[in-house]
């Protein structure tokens, strides 16, 4: 058995889908014998988790499965490993950048309340 690493795309369907197109995709850890059954495992995980629901305006939203785009077999999980990477086009970097650095601060701050309550 291995480690593999899928990214699992779905489609962000809000009402009647009049709007810019919207994907997620999202990258799951999957443990299986070999890529074909990592490959089915994740396809099965992303059918499983395809969703429906109301919004708070009371507007249909719908996660539609498009497929698995990727497999990566994870032959050594080592310290520092790139899991992955993404790069975006921003209009304003000095804003991506500020909100960067606080999401960092935020979970700085988190987890030494939680180290501090543990100890």
């Amino acid at each position: 058995m291995n480690w593999y690493l899928a990214k699992i795309v779905y489609q962000i369907i809000c009402d009647k889908g009049l709007h810019t197109p919207q994907f997620d995709e999202q990258l799951r850890l999957i443990y299986a014998e070999d890529n074909l059954h990592a490959f089915y495992k994740a396809r099965l995980l992303g059918e499983h988790e395809e969703d429906s629901f109301l919004n708070k305006l009371n507007k249909p939203i719908c996660w539609k499965f498009i497929d698995v785009s990727e497999i990566h077999k994870l032959d050594n999980l080592v310290d520092g490993a790139e899991m992955y990477s993404k790069i975006n086009e921003e209009p304003n970097p000095e804003i991506f950048i500020r909100n960067t650095r606080l999401k960092a601060t935020q979970l700085l701050e988190d987890y030494t309340l939680q180290f501090i309550k543990l100890n």
